[in-house]
Formats: C-alpha cells, structure tokens, sequence
C-alpha cells in the first residue's frame, strides 16, 4: 500500500513544464521522499488559497512559494497584514531543524537572499503607492462612497464636466471643491449644460467623501501614480521581484482595505495585455488575512471583486488567498481557486466543528485520508495540498511536509528596512509628491475672479460686499473638515482605467530598470 501511495502521488505532481518543490507526503504518519509533491508554473494564474488556523504555518508557506516563484523569475506582489513577511528581504539562517527537516524530505537546503522591494500606502516607510481621482474613475468611485444611481449621476456629471474644461481631478480636495462649485456660483452653468442637481445628492455625496477620508484614504489619492508594471521587474539574475506591501495599520479600515485592493486588480487588468496560456505567470498576489477584503464590500464591490479575479488569469496573473478558514472566502470566489493547500484547524466548539466539516468538503476524496479528522491533526509546517495539472485537473490530495523557507523567518529590523529602501531604484521617483495646478486651484482662481468683478452692494440694504456662503461651502471650508481633506490629499486607489474608459495621467515618466 505505501507503494502504491508513493506511486499515484509521483504520477499526479510529476508535471512536462517548470515547477516548483513544495515538500513530500505523508503515509501512515511517516513521511515518504518518494511521494514529491510539486506545484506547476503554468497553473499559477488559476488562483489558490491558503488557509489554516493562527500558528499552523500559513505565513511560511507564503513565505516558501514566493521565494521559489522568484527563483523562477516569478514576480510577486505580498500584501503584509500582520507586519510578519518582511524577513523575506533577508537571508535564512540555519539551524538543526532546518537540517531535520529537509534530511526528511531528501532535499537540500541553501540560505537565500531575495530581491524584495517595500511599498506603503501610509506613513510607513517604502515607495508610495499613489493614484489621482481621475484615474480612480466615477463608477469605481461611485461604487466605493456606496452611492444610488442619482448620486452616480452627480459623480459622472463631475468627471463630464472636468473633462471637458481639462480641470484635472487628482485628489478628493478637488472633488469637494467641485461639489462646492456645482451647488453655489456655478450652479446656473451646470442647469445649463446638464439641468438641475439636487443639494441633497451633493449633500450625501459630501459626507461620504468624509468618510471615505476618516478610513485613511487622504494619503493615497495625488500624485505620482504608481505604475504596476513596476511590480513585475527580475534582477541581474534573472529573479524575480519581490514587493512588500506595508498595510498594518489599515486592517481597522475594511472599506478603504477593501477599495484598495479592488483599485489594484482593476489597475492591473486593465494595464496588462492578453496573454493567452503561458508556461509561467507574470505576477501571483498573495493577499493575506483575505476576509479583511470581503468583510466590508458592498454588493457592487464583491460584484466587481469576483469579475475581475475570473479574468484576471488570462493577463497571467495568479491571486492567492490567505485565511483561517476556507468559508471566510465568498464560495463564488472560492470556487476559482485551482491551488489549495489547508492547514491544521482547532475545533473547540461546535461551531468550529461545523466549520471544518465545510472546509472538509472543499478537497477531493481520497483513500488515503479521513480528512475531516486529520484537518485537525496536522502538525506546524504540515498541510493537505491539492493543485491543478496541466491539463486542468485537480491533482490527488495530499498530506504533506512542507519545505522550509530559504530567507529569514523572522521580522527585519527598522533600519534593516531603511537599507532596503535606500537601495531601490523607484523609491525616490514615487516619493516626490507632485502638487500641480488642479480642479481646485482653477475653481478658486475662477471664483476669486468673480467675486472681485462683482460691486460692492450699498451697506444700507444690510448686507455684506461679498455673497453669503453656501452651506456646503461653509462646511468645505471649515477646519474639521479642511484637516480631513488634507489628509486625503494624496493617496488611495486607481481604478479600472481601460474597463472604465478613464484618460491615463498626464505625467509620465522614463522607465528604467532594475539595475
């Protein structure tokens, strides 16, 4: 029976094209080196799922797939909930149970330092990632603030009528002062071009921008938009990139998380050509704690989220989830994941116990295993993996040993982290906050403009020589809300770009290598 074991799982991971060595597996608690479980390059772009209980591994495996897609001159895009991936930019250290383990697993073992560059979407350190309003486009936007079809309506008036008069839209400021614009001194043009807009919709649409701001949007949306195709970059060696997205002080914030994420894969979509069947992917997604992504999103963005994700592959762009449970992931997206590879669950409650039934019922039959029971069995660094083969055919399930990572399993230290960052070739370049003339700025000018022009009206009638402020105006105007929008200022998301029809950015830069 052994044989038989080491035999169907050689048959079913032994792949014509590139892969990759992920550990070999289990058969009567012993591991077997002659059942070699490897993951194809070619069956990346079908997505996959990572999952398991707190302390089983999950961030390790991660860890393990992308330094080994990296060997392949894979990129990677690592999104760093927990603050624990950034080891990944150091090389490994050796020690006995490394040696154990890989003596076990008949494969050797060699420290590896990777090729990893830091990204931020906040005040951490790293190159920032940036997109303006124009980019982030009205329905995406739309979709987002959470708003009805009237209130849509106002948004794509706003991007109609910004585009008309080349007024670039590049951070919430100039949205609110456009709102401010079309309910006060411009309010006659607008009726006259479009008809009339409702103070309420303004009104609603405010509040939500606020909002939006409050969940830590401000530092995302201006300029220098960042340009994805920097995620897919290979070194003198032919590795390939490894990007660390800081975002550990965004997990309080579901609905700016959620937006974020949505904005990438939209971005890259609509950036990256077909690309039909290829013996490797251009870039795989790790989004770790992945229900962070659902917990919050509307129906219009989980919508968009599982579209996307099913077209995403024919770009050779992979996404792999990680969770605690296979249920934390919408079964609609769940049902788009060739690659599975389940860690240890705990059940101590009956509820837990009814959650491993379900994530049991995720993974092919075998004979080999009761895997509703040994879900719970499985040791650290242990897992049940299941793939896809070349042909499209999910490979036989498996209890495996995993492989250990070849880089740091630990965190870096802060000025570790400097260093890197001082050494990357775009850092600089996105760094630099571009603040040209905008919406807001024209709209000033124009007002201040009219305001002069305008004569003085005799103090007897008891009124002021200048008009008395709107109410959406004086809101816009005050210090809360002023503060709020400063913050919003630079930095959020940038969305479907060629799905959306939005006009790319005006500013432009020359691409340059790695090295």
């Amino acid at each position: 029976m052994k044989e038989k074991f080491a035999e169907d799982i050689a048959q079913s991971y032994t792949f014509k094209g590139d892969s990759i060595f992920l550990g070999c597996g289990f058969y009567d608690h012993q591991v077997d080196p002659k059942a070699r479980v490897f993951l194809p390059l070619k069956m990346f772009n079908r997505h996959g799922l990572i999952a398991g209980a707190t302390g089983t591994g999950k961030t390790k495996t991660l860890q393990v797939i992308a330094e080994q897609l990296s060997k392949k001159g894979v990129s990677s895009l690592l999104l760093d909930i927990k603050g624990d991936l950034s080891g990944i930019g150091a090389e490994g250290v050796d020690n006995p149970k490394i040696q154990e383990r890989h003596q076990i697993l008949a494969e050797p073992w060699n420290a590896k330092l990777n090729t990893v560059e830091f990204l931020t979407i906040s005040d951490q350190p790293g190159t920032r990632l940036r997109a303006t309003v124009s980019e982030f486009g009205p329905v995406l936007l739309s979709k987002i603030l959470g708003l009805n079809d009237t209130q849509q309506g106002v948004v794509a008036l706003i991007f109609k009528y910004c585009d008309d008069r080349a007024f670039p839209l590049l951070d919430l400021e100039d949205l609110k002062k456009v709102l401010q614009y079309i309910s006060n001194e411009g309010k006659e043009e607008i009726i006259k071009e479009f008809g009339s807009v409702s103070s309420t919709s303004v009104g609603t649409i405010l509040r939500k921008i606020i909002e939006l701001e409050q969940q830590g949007a401000a530092i995302f949306f201006g300029e220098r938009s960042f340009e994805v195709e920097d995620l897919v970059r290979t070194d003198r060696e032919g590795n390939g990139m490894i990007s660390i997205l800081r975002a550990v002080d965004i997990q309080d914030k579901p609905k700016f998380f959620s937006t974020f994420m949505l904005q990438i894969l939209a971005e890259i979509y609509s950036k990256f050509p077909e690309a039909g069947d290829l013996d490797k992917p251009k870039l795989v997604l790790f989004l770790d704690e992945a229900h962070l992504l659902f917990e919050e999103a509307t129906p219009a963005l989980m919508d968009q989220m599982t579209t996307i994700i099913k077209l995403i592959r024919s770009k050779g762009i992979g996404v792999i989830f990680i969770t605690q449970n296979p249920i934390d992931i919408p079964a609609e997206v769940l049902s788009q994941l060739g690659l599975k590879i389940q860690h240890a669950l705990r059940a101590f409650t009956a509820k837990d116990r009814k959650a491993i039934k379900q994530a049991a019922e995720n993974y092919p039959e075998t004979e080999y295993y009761d895997v509703s029971q040994i879900i719970t069995e499985l040791g650290i660094g242990e897992a049940l993996v299941t793939a896809l083969s070349e042909k499209g055919t999910p490979t036989a399930l498996v209890h495996a040993m995993l492989r250990a990572p070849e880089s740091r399993m630990d965190i870096l230290t802060d000025s570790e982290i400097q260093n890197l960052i001082r050494k990357s070739e775009i850092a600089d370049y996105y760094n630099e906050t571009i603040n040209r003339e905008s919406a807001e700025e024209i709209l000033s000018k124009k007002l201040e403009e009219l305001r002069e022009s305008m004569p003085d009206e005799p103090e007897s009638r008891g009124r002021s020589a200048h008009p008395e402020k709107s109410t959406v105006e004086k809101v816009l105007g005050s210090t809360t809300a002023r503060s709020l929008g400063n913050t919003v200022v630079r930095e959020v998301t940038r969305g479907l770009m060629g799905m959306l029809g939005i006009k790319t950015r005006a500013t432009t830069r020359k691409k340059t290598t790695w090295f």
